[in-house]
C-alpha cells in the first residue's frame, strides 16, 4: 500500500473551547461563505483571544517541536504523533500531576525527557486557559 502525498503532521496541539478544531472550508465549498470570510475569521480569533496570550502559545508550540525533534533525535515528519494539550495540563492541579501526564505522553521516548517536563512546566506556569469568550 503506498503512503498518502506529502507529510502529514506529527505532532497535534489541541485548542479548547467550541469551535476550536473546527476545519477552515476548502476551496470546493462554492457558495457556502464570501470570499472575504477567512479574513473575518481571522479577525474574529484575535478578538476573542488575547493576542499576546496567541504569541506565547505560538512560541509555546515551536519550543516544544524543537524540543521534541531532539527527544527523539529525529527530523519533525519522523516524530512519533504526540498531542500535548496545554489546557489540559493546566486543568491539572499540580505540578506533580502536570509531570505525571507529560511522562505519559513522553513514554516512547528512549532519551531522558526530565530536562524538557522541567522547562515545559516552567513555561506553561504564566500562561492561562483558553476559554471561549463569554457571549454579551
Amino acid at each position: 500500500m503506498a503512503a498518502p502525498p506529502g507529510p502529514a503532521p506529527r505532532v497535534a496541539f489541541a485548542l479548547s473551547g467550541p469551535g476550536a478544531a473546527a476545519p477552515d472550508p476548502g476551496p470546493g465549498d462554492a457558495g457556502s461563505e464570501a470570499p472575504e470570510a477567512p479574513g473575518r475569521r481571522q479577525g474574529k480569533v484575535t478578538v476573542r483571544y488575547d493576542r499576546r496570550e496567541l504569541r506565547k502559545r505560538l512560541h509555546l508550540e515551536e519550543w516544544i517541536l524543537q524540543q521534541l525533534t531532539a527527544l527523539f533525535d529525529c527530523p519533525e515528519e519522523q516524530i512519533p504523533e504526540l498531542e500535548i494539550d496545554v489546557d489540559e495540563l493546566l486543568e491539572l492541579e499540580s505540578d506533580g500531576a502536570r509531570s505525571a501526564r507529560i511522562q505519559e505522553i513522553l513514554v516512547d521516548c528512549y532519551k531522558p525527557t526530565e530536562e524538557f517536563i522541567v522547562g515545559l512546566l516552567e513555561k506553561i506556569r504564566g500562561l492561562q486557559k483558553l476559554n471561549p469568550p463569554q457571549k454579551k
